[in-house]
């Protein structure tokens, strides 16, 4: 950093919370009558009013800044008061106010009326939200409901009952987001995933049905991480600093969002190819469930490279692993050709379940690897 460089002191929309400070030199930044406006795809978004500062030097060796005074009065900052600096990968630094006790966020939701989907999406919409405090009401709270609440708090990460009476149930969320990695988080839901997919292969094999019942309870812990990721990128949108930020930019953190969903739906695609097993009655066919087993085989290699290259910004992985969805194509048709021969019909439509589900696995293991090479051109913009 040179001495008397200027930088750009701006905010998120509705946020007054974190300033960033970015150097002036961006060519996809201008700044007109003191208004930020950012360039993309040749076209300009109006942003937020700015200030500037020049970066002064005390001691000889310390840089200093001054900070706006309406912001500083805004989040409670006075002589004295410490400030927590987040050195960004991109260069960005976040100036986060410290707070003894951060404002709680309560969402109260009435729930006359409410059962079985209704209330789960609620509950759910409430935690995407971010709210530490979920209070349910209504003038009596049903037995059913009740057994929803608490199957809707074992299906998310961090919240729990607090208090419970005939008209109110209180939920608060006791999880730390800083202890949660959103990398490790896509690589957990990776790793179940790729395993349900393994297993729910051998258990049509097998006509094992406990094991089949155990990939269907594995799906929802790929979910309430699916639904934890989710719930911090919204909370990062508005301006909350990043849970791992010395080692993920806001650009990577969109990326391993987007990245989340077709793991979600590859784990969903397990459990369907397992609660076939529950379908049949003798065992598939010897000859076409090795033919199943090496296209399944073939379409989970596509997903574990997909992950390795969007961990590793390994463009040409990535596009290797789209082009061996193409190639996948000719395997799924003689599948589909050899399954019409199974004597009983029953089974037959089952199996047109299992391949297709083998099929689109491949389908987001592409999904995964676009992904990665967008997010390598990212990392070298």
């Amino acid at each position: 950093m040179s001495f008397g460089l200027n930088f750009i002191l701006y905010m998120e929309y509705n946020n007054l919370f974190y300033y960033i400070l970015v150097p002036l030199l961006k060519e996809h930044l201008y700044i007109v009558q003191d208004v930020l406006y950012i360039r993309q795809n040749n076209d300009y978004y109006r942003g937020i009013t700015i200030e500037t500062r020049k970066v002064q030097q005390t001691g000889g060796s310390t840089y200093i800044i001054s900070l706006p005074k309406p912001w500083a009065d805004k989040v409670g900052i006075k002589t004295g008061s410490r400030v927590t600096l987040y050195p960004q990968p991109d260069g960005k630094l976040i100036i986060d106010p410290i707070h003894d006790s951060p404002p709680i966020k309560r969402c109260n939701i009435d729930v006359t009326g409410k059962m079985d989907d209704v209330l789960k999406r609620d509950i759910i919409a409430a935690y995407l939200v971010g709210s530490d405090i979920i209070e349910i009401r209504a003038e009596r709270i049903l037995a059913d409901q009740k057994n929803i609440i608490r199957e809707m708090c074992y299906k998310l990460i961090g919240p729990e009952i607090i208090e419970e009476t005939a008209k109110k149930v209180v939920i608060q969320d006791l999880l730390n987001p800083d202890e949660i990695s959103i990398k490790k988080s896509v690589r957990r839901m990776f790793l179940i995933s790729n395993s349900m997919h393994m297993d729910a292969i051998r258990a049509i094999r097998t006509l094992d049905y406990d094991l089949a019942l155990d990939i269907d309870h594995r799906d929802d812990d790929v979910d309430r991480l699916f639904l934890l990721i989710a719930k911090q990128y919204r909370s990062v949108l508005r301006g909350a600093k990043l849970p791992d930020a010395a080692d993920t930019s806001i650009d990577e953190y969109h990326d391993f969002r987007m990245a989340a969903g077709p793991i979600e739906r590859i784990a969903d695609h397990a459990r369907k190819i397992a609660r076939v097993t529950f379908s049949l009655k003798d065992p598939i066919p010897e000859d076409i469930m090795s033919m199943v087993e090496k296209t399944s085989d073939f379409s989970r290699r596509i997903v574990e490279d997909a992950i390795d290259s969007l961990y590793n910004f390994d463009v040409d992985l990535a596009n290797q692993v789209i082009e061996r969805v193409e190639k996948m194509s000719p395997l799924i048709a003689k599948l589909n050709e050899a399954s019409l021969k199974i004597e009983s019909s029953k089974a037959a439509v089952a199996m047109g379940t299992v391949i297709d589900s083998i099929d689109r696995t491949g389908d987001y293991g592409a999904n995964v690897a676009e992904i990665a090479i967008n997010s390598s051109m990212t990392r070298q913009k």
